[in-house]
């Protein structure tokens, strides 16, 4: 049975971007970003228990990507496709089943959302995805981006806050804001 707090079947956990260079010792860190490790883990073990979908998203630039500083983008380069740093963390127990989304590796566009032309959203569709359950990294960009289109896709989408950390804690409480105002719930 599925409902309320708890992740049942028919349900998807889409884990965003936790990947080496969003974590401490990475090119782009976000503080806290391995502290979510344990959290993300038991929502794998208690969806893997449920049957539900696990999905990780991960960035994945080609090294003159848009989105780098050096071409006039607002980040440093990180997630450079077959990279250390493009990696899932070495902690992260993602399943042989998982369905992996691919996302960045456009050269003239960037994709913050594991919706943005990925096909995401038919897929789940496809697969009769009950409500979609959103955690990972971070919540002020990638995170939000995808909690939104998770939402305006039509999925009741709740949203991890224990299981997710912000760039900076003002634009987390930002995020927060306006994820609440979409209509995304949360979930401790």
């Amino acid at each position: 049975m599925s409902g309320g707090n708890h992740i049942g079947q028919g349900d998807v956990l889409l884990i965003v971007d936790v990947q080496n260079d969003f974590c401490p010792g990475g090119a782009l860190p976000i503080a806290g970003g391995d502290a979510i490790l344990p959290r993300v883990n038991a929502l794998i073990d208690e969806a893997t228990r449920a049957g539900a979908l696990v999905v990780a998203s991960r960035d994945w630039h080609p090294a003159d990507h848009v989105s780098f500083a050096a071409r006039g983008g607002p980040w440093p380069r990180h997630c450079l496709q077959d990279e250390s740093g493009a990696a899932f963390h070495r902690d992260l127990k993602l399943p042989a089943s998982t369905m992996i989304v691919t996302k960045g590796d456009r050269l003239d566009s960037d994709q913050y959302s594991a919706f943005d032309r990925t096909g995401l959203a038919d897929e789940l569709r496809r697969r009769k995805a009950r409500r979609v359950w959103v955690c990972g990294l971070a919540l002020d960009v990638c995170v939000k981006a995808t909690a939104l289109d998770s939402v305006a896709a039509g999925f009741p989408t709740l949203l991890v806050t224990s299981a997710t950390a912000p760039v900076t804690a003002e634009d987390g409480a930002d995020a927060l804001d306006e994820l609440a105002r979409a209509g995304v719930q949360f979930v401790a």
